[in-house]
């Protein structure tokens, strides 16, 4: 992060004068409309003209009354509308330079000289090549007389910011694109449904979604829905697959299983680049196995629906970004796009990503396919290894005599059971013998343990809640009884996965091991909670569900707000003291506040709300929706911020309340907690088994030292383990929460996108980052 050139710049005057003009293009996300509202408020609040391109590229070209100014008003209920509302098309003209001269000329005169583009990377290439070309343009354009020298040398530059939507996710550089997870979202809709018709009757089922050149929805999907088999154009089976698969199909069957499951990517290819077909392989399983076989293909379903909850707070930061990189921009910086790496905005060359995008394409062309992985990114090889070694059916003959045990703790969240299930799955590949701890601490003490196996856990990644039972007893005073079963069932690791409890209860056994030898052994806290409020990570398996439950929930509200007009919602939601959920649902849902513990309200805060809500009746946009975190303040309850808000909203507003309690629990997983759950379940018992090599002395295992308890989390941009005693420091006990929140930054976003008129601290800025080429000498 750089320091701002400019710290003294007032950031709602950074856009006088200047023009920015919004357009969508290429296929729709699911999205879109999140970042074309995010851009024409946060343009507008800096001071900047923003205008909109109707049609795409064909809008630009066309002008007239495809180009119109944006108002605050005109992005309103916006949000939770899927596909783009300003329209999109594929544009021919565009593509030669005559078309391009007519887009130039209508830009020119209306003076807009910053153009964000949200398209996938066929769009951003056209963008970019108009910015190369664009004084050329309008040399020819005075030339012909169209434009005059004055308008010319006004205009003389052109800046270009891109965000990337398309629901494949095909765009390197990023993590994901927008729309990526929406699309998620409605395929495991469909998996969900299908799973239950195809168990009744003992089916297998091909299932092909979307992806031409790439396979990151196919594997994603397979990795959330345990799918037996999975094709993705990066990758081809190897030859003779055939045989493997229906060995494999066969084996499950014997196994038990009534359901098998084959994820096909559109693009999927044989390793001699022949396409590989749903047909095809529905033709195989049937000839070769006889198996009642059905085909699904996904095709539009997948672009459609309503966005989820991350793909809004995706475009609305992004949207933020791009503005302040387009008002940020000299002619010698290169045109960029801004996109999403972890949790953290950044910039990048536009054209570098351009090029690794085709890289891939290219490496698959000439058969490099283990490069093309590489190329398409980290997350995206994570996820093909965490698929890789899960996908094993043949345990190993070697059992390696461990035993690892798993618990559930504290409150259940949807995505618990996916982490169970990798780690049960990962310890058996490994040749452990697996331990289910049944209702936490108090299973532990009183003995309620028993085996685990492959099996037992088959379709857990989709089910919510916690079917190994979740109390949120903690260890301390029953240590006695804990410590004998440890011995009794002779446990040398141990997985807690659970939230605030788990990482306390943690704590508690590590301060034990000076008392109790058997504490000595290795344990990872996997942060599983719908309030995200587990120190160590950024984020907890469960929070993505509830938030998306919230958001959906305030949809209808304020679907309900909007008919009967000049009303205010104030909705209650969980999180404990952390305001995670409240804000970022407030981000998500477009509410007009959010309060929180850990940012202080006082009643003139509250009044302020009031008025703006006053102020806002007097708009075309007669609604209000406020959030509160259950334990924001101990005085200001919602029930006083409700009756406050009705008697001073008296003739101009009346008021309603929801407390959403524990829906916000229930439900099942969406795509991200199926996949990070199981990610983080796989990943924990990888540790552990490295941990145990470490640990073993003299035919025992003994572990006391402080990076033998860790707490396993996302930070910024990857998965780490963390000593529990080092994270001691940055917790809040009395409140169950961590010191540093990292999304108390994006807080200043939802009040400006909600029209308040505060200062957004410019001081922290994205610096333009590079798509490193990852090409290492030695060829690992």
């Amino acid at each position: 992060m750089s320091k701002n050139l400019h710290p003294t710049m007032d950031p709602t005057k950074m856009g006088l004068g200047r023009s920015i003009a919004v357009l969508t293009s290429g296929g729709d996300a699911q999205g879109m409309n999140a970042a074309v509202r995010a851009t024409v408020r946060v343009g507008l609040y800096t001071g900047a003209k923003v205008y909109f391109v109707h049609e795409g590229y064909q809008g630009l070209v066309d002008g007239g009354d495809n180009i119109r100014p944006a108002t605050w008003e005109s992005v309103s209920m916006m949000l939770q509308l899927g596909g783009t509302v300003i329209g999109s098309a594929r544009c021919k003209d565009f593509r030669n330079r005559e078309g391009r001269l007519k887009a130039a000329a209508n830009l020119v005169k209306l003076g807009i000289t910053n153009l964000c583009v949200i398209g996938g990377d066929g769009s951003l290439t056209g963008a970019n090549q108009f910015r190369t070309e664009w004084s050329g343009l309008l040399v020819d354009l005075v030339k012909a007389g169209t434009i005059t020298e004055a308008e010319a040398k006004k205009s003389s530059h052109l800046n270009i910011v891109g965000m990337v939507g398309s629901i494949d996710n095909d765009f390197c550089g990023t993590d994901m694109t927008i729309g990526t997870d929406s699309a998620l979202h409605r395929i495991i809709e469909v998996v969900d449904a299908i799973t239950t018709t195809a168990q009744s009757h003992q089916r297998t089922f091909i299932l092909e979604v979307m992806g031409r050149h790439c396979g990151y929805l196919a594997l994603v999907t397979a990795l959330s829905c345990g799918a037996d088999w999975v094709f993705i154009p990066e990758m081809p089976p190897d030859d003779g697959w055939e045989n493997h698969l229906c060995r494999r199909l066969a084996d499950q069957r014997a196994r038990g299983s009534r359901l098998n499951v084959i994820i096909v990517a559109e693009g999927a290819i044989s390793r001699d680049g022949k396409p590989i077909t749903s047909e095809q392989i529905k033709k195989l399983v049937t000839d070769r196995l006889g198996f009642d076989t059905r085909t699904t293909v996904l095709g539009h379903v997948q672009r459609g629906g309503t966005p989820s909850a991350f793909d809004r707070i995706l475009g609305s930061r992004m949207g933020v970004e791009a503005v302040m990189a387009l008002l940020e921009a000299t002619p010698e910086t290169p045109a960029c796009v801004v996109s999403l790496s972890g949790n953290q905005a950044v910039r990048l060359p536009l054209m570098e990503c351009v090029q690794v995008t085709k890289d891939v394409t290219s490496s698959m062309a000439e058969g490099r396919f283990e490069d093309a992985i590489k190329l398409r990114g980290k997350s995206f090889e994570n996820n093909w290894n965490t698929y890789k070694l899960l996908a094993h059916i043949n345990p190993p003959d070697v059992k390696s005599n461990i035993n690892v045990a798993i618990m559930n703790i504290g409150a259940p969240c949807a995505g618990m059971n996916a982490a169970v299930r990798a780690a049960v799955r990962m310890g058996i590949i490994q040749g452990h013998t697996m331990l289910a701890v049944h209702d936490g601490f108090d299973g532990l003490a009183q003995g309620q343990i028993e085996p685990i196996t492959w099996t037992t856990v088959s379709g857990w990644t989709g089910k919510g809640g916690s079917m190994l039972g979740t109390k949120r007893t903690l260890p301390a005073k029953i240590l006695e009884e804990i410590s004998q079963n440890i011995a009794k069932f002779n446990i040398h690791a141990l997985v807690i996965i659970g939230g605030f409890e788990a990482y306390v209860g943690g704590l508690e056994l590590v301060q034990a091991r000076e008392k109790y030898e058997e504490m000595c052994i290795p344990m990872v806290v996997i942060p599983a909670t719908v309030s995200n409020n587990v120190p160590g990570s950024d984020f907890s398996i469960g929070a993505d569900t509830a938030l998306n439950t919230i958001t959906s929930t305030c949809d209808r509200i304020k679907q309900s707000a909007a008919g009967t007009k000049r009303r205010v919602f104030i909705v209650e939601t969980m999180g404990g003291y952390c305001g995670y959920l409240a804000t970022m649902a407030g981000l998500a849902a477009g509410a007009d506040a959010a309060y929180i513990f850990e940012e202080k309200f006082s009643i003139k805060d509250l009044e302020v709300n009031v008025e703006h809500l006053v102020e806002k009746m007097k708009t075309t946009v007669k609604r209000g929706l406020i959030l509160r975190n259950e334990n924001s303040n101990a005085n200001y309850t919602t029930d006083f911020i409700f009756n406050l808000y009705s008697e001073e909203g008296k003739g101009v507003f009346d008021c309603r309340k929801n407390v959403l309690g524990h829906m916000q629990q229930g439900g099942t997983p969406t795509p991200f907690d199926r996949n990070f759950g199981t990610k983080m379940g796989a990943k924990s018992v990888l540790w552990l088994t490295e941990k145990l090599k470490e640990c073993y002395r003299h035919g025992r295992i003994f572990a006391n030292t402080p990076d033998s308890a860790c707490v396993l989390g996302m930070r910024k941009r990857a998965l780490t383990f963390q000593p529990l005693a080092e994270l001691k420091a940055d917790t809040d006990f009395e409140h169950r929460i961590p010191k540093t929140q990292w999304w108390l930054k994006i807080r200043p976003i939802m009040k400006i996108l909600a029209k308040y008129n505060i200062k957004l601290d410019t001081t922290e800025h994205a610096d333009m980052e590079h798509v490193i080429k990852k090409r290492s000498p030695l060829g690992k």
